[in-house]
């Protein structure tokens, strides 16, 4: 959820205002009787996102909705608003540049508030790749930032136990991505189950869960993540997979950038394995390659396709070097980047 960048809806309702009102009250961010302008914001499909301008300055409020904002039914515990914030307070702890600070949690309306980040200072990457602006720099930061956190939090049983979020994990992100497109792509279903399965019992390290370009920062001191609602301890091959699909899946999108977007996906990918100490790096990366596979055709066929891939032609084409992937056995990340920076050249 893009919040810090967002463009302003319509209005709250009066309702909702007092909400907001009521829950920033009980954190300690505004006193009482004041009034803060509240601008609810766009972005995402699965929160309310508000700008609150208090007497103190501008903050967010984030309050996790039970249906998320997609044309398919899909609800996931609102409990993943507490679990989002859980996971910034621990990754601040390790890397603290990389998070925004949680300034307050309300327990009563399973809202947090966050600094508001001028998006002149703190610009996406998603818009940032839209453009062209591929500084590798940048991929590698967000790679060695993510295995730092892995790292941290590898083998720990307090954190294991703290962010057992299986069934909103499975909600959010097996069901509506794997078994989904299962059933849609009945060929790899046994394929896309293999990877639910192996997934959900891997318990190595502390998940962010949704890394994606439209949820990392680029700011002064490196990059800022955002929206950690499927933190989850788990398999941290998932991140890795997860933000190396956005990568290849911008080179549909631009393209003209497709060279510098490989680049950032070979960047990233080696980066990020070069952290890995907790498991042996090609284990996980097997994981990671299989799990890849079935993103590339989940955000074509699943429950939250990517939006900015609309020609049937381009689909297609996903589609087609997905599944060839996920019918076969896992090939090494850079096999996989150098094969697809070839079919798109074709």
């Amino acid at each position: 959820m893009d919040f810090v960048t967002l463009a302003p809806v319509m209005n709250l309702t009066p309702e909702q205002s007092n909400r907001v009102c009521d829950a920033l009250f009980r954190m300690k961010l505004i006193a009482a009787g004041e009034q803060p302008r509240l601008t609810p914001l766009t972005g995402g499909v699965s929160s309310q996102i508000v700008r609150a301008d208090t007497a103190h300055g501008p903050v967010c409020v984030k309050q996790a909705l039970p249906r998320l904002k997609v044309a398919q039914e899909w609800y996931a515990p609102v409990e993943r608003n507490r679990a989002e914030a859980a996971w910034l307070r621990v990754a601040s702890r390790i890397a603290g540049d990389c998070v925004p600070a949680v300034l307050g949690e309300d327990a009563q309306s399973l809202s947090f508030a966050m600094p508001y980040l001028d998006p002149e200072i703190y610009p996406l990457w998603k818009t940032l790749l839209r453009d062209g602006v591929t500084d590798l720099r940048t991929a590698r930061a967000v790679a060695e930032n993510l295995a730092a956190i892995h790292r941290a939090t590898a083998g720990r049983p307090d954190l294991a136990e703290r962010f057992a979020n299986d069934d909103t994990f499975f909600a959010i992100r097996l069901e509506s991505y794997f078994i989904a497109t299962g059933r849609v792509h009945a060929d790899c279903a046994p394929a896309l189950q293999r990877i639910v399965e192996t997934t959900a019992k891997t318990k190595r390290a502390l998940v962010h869960g949704d890394v994606s370009p439209k949820n990392v920062l680029v700011g002064p001191r490196g990059p800022v993540f955002l929206d950690a609602e499927c933190a989850w301890y788990g398999d941290p091959a998932f991140d890795l997979a997860f933000c190396l699909n956005h990568l290849l899946l911008k080179c549909v999108w631009r393209p003209g950038h497709t060279q510098r977007y490989v680049g950032c996906f070979h960047a990233l990918a080696q980066a990020y394995l070069e952290g890995v100490s907790w498991e042996p790096a090609p284990v996980l990366e097997a994981r990671a390659s299989a799990l890849l596979a079935g993103m590339l055709l989940a955000r074509i066929d699943g429950k939250s396709p990517v939006e900015y891939i609309t020609q049937e032609s381009d689909r297609d084409s996903v589609r087609r070097f997905a599944k060839a992937r996920l019918l076969a056995e896992p090939m090494p990340l850079q096999a996989v980047g150098r094969d697809w920076e070839t079919e798109r050249a074709q």
